[in-house]
């Protein structure tokens, strides 16, 4: 019998190599259809092992069919009492395409009226269609027609074992295919971190397995009398003793939703895999791996929904670092996202176009080194061995079967050459680069340069923190241009900022090659790997400047000038203690006696300490944030400095300002602090915030407050900023930066600040 194979968009090359696995040769008549040959137990074989492929046809003739007149003539002709009981239940799918007969109902209605004018010849009138259903498919393109029986039924997708729905799950057949274009063979690791109800992960455990994926469900052509049931029953038992027992790598599932994974839990019992995998409940970032040459296979969100681009480019732009802790992984990726190598910051080895339902995708493939088989690893490559094993074990399958699997016209093969004679231009052979990261070069060369750098700066300025009594002050400063860092200590640890500057590195080679210079600082200054913090520190784009980006909450106390501060290195890119301000900080101290001193956006509220160890009467804390509030009030208490006459005021600056001078207490306070972020957009001011354009109305309402001849600091750390002192009224002011800026600072333009003072 001549028989079709109907498979996705994209997967017709690999349902050729799983038929050929099975022992029959097939090819590609076209796009969605793969042709072979067999008897009736290749209709019973393709069923039960197909993976990838939608359903499994009877293809009973091919003709042309230009006018109804052919259609019914050729379609009555076929000997359709063969198959099909004078009880036959006969539906008729349809579809045409670039022909004559555009109708699709009119070309359904004559090929059902042919088939029952040919069964009425055979078996009389009576047909009363409540026997075993025969679906017959017609198909007209370019005016050729194909008449099939289906013999699958419900698609080759329902295995079986997904019995509850749930949101956006992956087509059993498509989450295959992934498995087989991935490396992956049974013995590596594997996980998904985005597994949802578990379609990836169980259908690589049944691949891993050998099960067939149709073991566990009936066929159409189960009731057909024209297939013997001894064939369906060979078929079963031959599934059966090919079946292998567990795996000995278990397969990873892992996700942040406890709900999905519930689903997942209970889909694979389903599927008799659930001793092969294990299901984490995790969020993708705290994502590790001890396990050495595995694949990570996944279909994250695309963000189809409004409001999730920015959550789904946070995301995607986050896969890098945690792509790059697996160093011998390779990495494949199925997503819609046109711009996911954009975000992702490096190209894909090799790109293959696929639809996961009616969303068209690209699937990237990362391919990391080859798993060592002479004590050296090597480059995986998307041919070989380690290809060809991929392939799921079905009935006398070979070792060579699906050597080509991952080849195609929509493959990048320029992208995947090239990068290859890039990893051979600056990796040894014994020492592959990774899917993601690595070390160019020049970094064993830059961080000697940086670590001689540090040592030379902790020479030189190891007397100088006892002398000013401090114990945090700044090392370094993007001495080195090629190294961009900031290095602050404080007492035994050190709090490492990254400024931005163009590289040729990607993401995960920069990550890689900011936890060398991490390293480097740490060895060269003698302080423990576990008490160094890297931040980023981007250009400011319209976000608050006071982002948590991290949840490790190192937190610890340090000394300033014989005042204690407490400090967070590891959660925000600012750790509450800004260095630069330490000289203002003394200024404030020495004329805070028997005055009245206002901090505004205050922050952790150091100056206010450093008000109160002045000898201050009063001192009024004003920030929007109630968390910096708290952390204000700790440093306070830390100090002993409590009471009524210390207060703090969650509240906007401005709004503050006004109620002030409503109450009347205008001319209240001697002293006042005013350090305004650049920029700020919180969802609790009524409008964005820009210190260009307020500070002039900032500062009248705090000159409104302050006493005749009080004294106002201050300081802003833009850079493009310009006072307008002209319409500051009511005060005399003077840019004092050269004398704030501490010596310990190589950029002397760190802050500027000006010392305004009430007529």
């Amino acid at each position: 019998m001549n028989l079709i194979a109907t498979a996705a968009f994209g997967l017709e090359a690999i349902v050729v190599r799983e038929l050929k696995a099975l022992g029959y040769e097939a090819k590609v008549i076209r796009p969605g259809r793969i042709g072979f040959q067999g008897d009736a137990s290749a209709i019973a074989r393709a069923n039960l092992w197909l993976r990838c492929s939608d359903r499994v046809l009877v293809e009973l003739a091919n003709f042309p069919a230009a006018d109804f007149d052919a259609l019914f003539d050729q379609t009555k002709a076929l000997d359709w009492e063969t198959w099909m009981t004078a009880d036959a239940e006969i539906p008729v799918r349809g579809r045409s395409r670039k022909s004559q007969l555009t109708s699709v109902p009119a070309v359904q209605r004559t090929v059902k009226k042919a088939i029952v004018e040919r069964l009425q010849s055979q078996y009389g009138s009576e047909l009363p269609e409540t026997g075993p259903s025969v679906p017959v498919e017609i198909s007209i393109v370019e005016d050729q027609a194909s008449l099939d029986m289906d013999t699958t039924g419900h698609g080759l997708h329902r295995r079986g074992y997904r019995k509850l729905a749930a949101e956006a799950q992956l087509r059993e057949t498509l989450a295959a295919a992934l498995v087989q274009l991935s490396f992956w063979k049974p013995g590596r690791p594997l996980v998904d971190p985005f597994c949802g109800t578990g379609t990836i992960v169980i259908e690589a455990a049944m691949q891993g397995r050998n099960l067939a994926p149709g073991r566990n469900r009936d066929f159409l052509a189960e009731q057909w009398p024209a297939i013997s049931g001894e064939v369906w029953k060979v078929s079963r038992e031959e599934a059966a003793d090919l079946a292998l027992p567990n795996l000995e790598e278990t397969i990873i599932g892992w996700d942040k939703n406890a709900e999905v994974l519930s689903l997942a839990r209970y889909h694979a019992e389903q599927a008799g895999v659930a001793g092969d995998i294990h299901f984490q409940q995790a969020e993708f970032i705290d994502l590790t791996s001890k396990r050495d040459y595995g694949c990570l296979i996944t279909n994250p969100p695309y963000g189809e929904r409004m409001g999730w681009d920015d959550e789904i480019e946070a995301l995607y732009e986050s896969m890098p670092e945690v792509f790059r802790r697996l160093k011998t992984w390779s990495h494949y990726v199925l997503t819609s996202r046109s711009d996911f190598e954009k975000l992702l910051g490096q190209k894909a080895d090799r790109r293959r176009k696929l639809f996961n339902a009616q969303i068209e995708c690209t699937y990237y493939q990362f391919y990391g080194p080859r798993p060592p088989r002479d004590g050296s690893a090597t480059p995986e490559t998307s041919s070989g061995e380690d290809a060809s094993e991929s392939v799921g074990r079905s009935p006398r399958v070979d070792q060579d079967v699906g050597e080509e699997v991952g080849r195609d016209a929509n493959a990048d093969q320029t992208s995947h050459e090239l990068r290859h004679e890039a990893e051979e231009a600056r990796t040894p052979p014994s020492q592959p680069a990774p899917a993601f990261g690595g070390l160019p070069p020049e970094a064993k060369r830059q961080a000697e340069e940086f670590a001689n750098r540090l040592k030379k700066r902790a020479r030189h300025l190891r007397r100088w923190p006892k002398q000013r009594g401090i114990g945090c002050y700044r090392l370094y400063e993007r001495d080195i241009p090629e190294i961009p860092l900031v290095v602050d200590r404080y007492e035994d640890a050190l709090h490492m900022a990254e400024f931005e500057r163009p590289h040729e590195r990607t993401p995960a080679e920069h990550a890689d090659w900011l936890d060398l210079m991490a390293k480097t600082a740490s060895k060269a200054l003698e302080i423990e790997r576990s008490q160094v913090f890297m931040k980023h520190r981007a250009r400011q784009r319209g976000t608050d400047q006071y982002q948590r980006v991290g949840n490790h909450s190192f937190i610890k106390t340090v000394e300033e000038a014989g005042l204690k501060f407490k400090v967070n290195l590891s959660d925000f890119l600012d750790t509450g203690l800004f260095l630069d301000h330490r000289v203002t900080r003394s200024m404030v101290r020495e004329q805070a006696e028997g005055k009245r001193f206002l901090n505004l956006f205050a922050y952790t509220g150091s100056f206010s300490v450093y008000a109160a160890a002045g000898g201050a009467l009063e001192t009024v804390t004003v920030d929007l944030s109630q968390n910096y509030l708290d952390w204000a009030a700790e440093n306070m208490q830390l100090n002993d400095f409590t009471g009524p006459q210390h207060q703090f005021v969650a509240e906007d600056t401005l709004e503050f300002l006004d109620q002030t001078i409503a109450r009347g207490d205008e001319e209240r306070f001697g002293l006042v602090v005013v350090d305004p972020p650049t920029f700020s957009n919180s969802k609790r001011l009524d409008r964005d915030w820009d210190v260009q354009r307020d500070h002039v109305e900032l500062l009248q309402k705090t000159i409104a407050v302050t006493s005749p001849g009080g004294v106002i600091y201050f300081s802003t750390n833009s850079r493009r900023f310009k006072f307008d002192a002209a319409a500051v009224e009511g005060a005399t002011s003077r840019e004092i930066s050269k004398q704030t800026v501490p010596e310990d600072f190589r950029n002397r333009r760190i802050h500027r600040c000006w010392r305004i003072v009430k007529g």
